[in-house]
């Protein structure tokens, strides 16, 4: 089977889950206040769960010895995003821009990801610890940031150091520990299971909770008279779902770096926006109903966007299926 149809066959799994959720909310099977926890269990608990387990069985300094060249990798990576992000935002009317670049500039880079190369490559595939430490600084720059999107329409807001030393942070720090000191052995068994069968649940709880909101922000709002801009909303999914990943394909073929790194950074590109958007920009008193339309049809586009760039990369930098 091509490179294209695996992933296309990856993404449509994911896909059927998040209809799940879709119809779950759709069809009061469940209240929609129910995401909120739900949201609560996966970021707080699954998602740092599931990259502890992943440090502590497959992180070792010995086979991975330039694991800190990743976050190095990162800083690259979202250099070049934020110029993207704030160079095309003339695309759209000046009162939207900060929307426009802020959904932009930050990808869904965790959780698609790791729904793609589990779908791709299996489960306990040797890139989700790269990933991880790709990532690794990615939910705390979020926090800190998102806020100068938006200038003077920013509502005065605490910063909140739980959210910028959050638990994906710390549980990567101590996988790393963990693996650093080759302290694996002196943790007993039981906890690793618990460790391994919470962070489990993590995959699916995302696509079930993104299912659920975007019926809440789009099709429950639509319903209620709210506007839709499908003008920016075609130019937003043309900048993030084919000029992104374009450009990022040209600066791997011209920076040639090794299978791993180019396939996450590829996938980086890729990705449409972190669900939390709509939120980020309501908080700062921005458009919340446009950021939603942005994540939901960018998500929609990526079931054939991400297989189509995942293919084309292949083509330079063969996947060892």
């Amino acid at each position: 089977m091509s490179v294209f149809l695996i992933t296309l066959q990856a993404v449509f799994a994911l896909l059927g889950i998040g209809l799940l959720g879709f119809w779950i909310i759709g069809r009061r099977r469940v209240p929609s206040e129910t995401l909120a926890f739900l949201s609560t269990l996966a970021i707080d608990i699954a998602l740092p769960l599931l990259v502890l387990s992943n440090l502590i069985s497959d992180f070792s300094p010995r086979e991975f010895p330039d694991w800190w060249h990743m976050p190095l990798w990162w800083l690259g990576f979202t250099a070049v995003a934020l110029a993207l992000s704030l160079s095309t935002s003339f695309l759209v009317r000046k009162e939207l821009r900060s929307e426009f670049s802020s959904s932009l500039f930050y990808q869904n880079g965790l959780f698609v990801p790791i729904l793609i190369l589990g779908g791709v490559f299996g489960p306990g595939n040797p890139y989700l610890v790269p990933l991880f430490l790709f990532m690794v600084f990615f939910p705390s720059m979020v926090f800190s940031t998102y806020t100068l999107f938006f200038g003077k329409r920013i509502q005065k807001e605490r910063l909140n150091w739980r959210r910028i030393i959050n638990p994906v942070l710390v549980a990567t720090i101590v996988g790393l520990v963990i693996g650093l000191f080759n302290i694996r052995s002196y943790i007993p068994d039981f906890l690793i299971i618990i460790v391994t069968m919470v962070g489990a649940i993590a995959t699916p709880l995302f696509m079930l909770i993104l299912g659920g909101n975007i019926y809440n922000d789009v099709v429950r709002k639509a319903d209620n008279g709210r506007q839709w801009y499908a003008g920016e909303v075609l130019k937003f999914v043309a900048v993030k779902n084919i000029l992104f990943p374009a450009v990022f394909v040209g600066l791997l073929l011209l920076l040639r770096p090794d299978f791993t790194v180019g396939l996450i950074i590829m996938l980086q590109a890729a990705v449409p926006p972190i669900t939390a958007i709509p939120i980020l920009v309501e908080r700062c008193g921005g458009n919340r109903r446009i950021a939603s339309q942005f994540v939901a049809v960018s998500l929609l586009a990526s079931i054939f966007s991400i297989p189509a760039f995942i293919y084309m990369f292949s083509r330079f930098f063969p996947l060892p299926l």
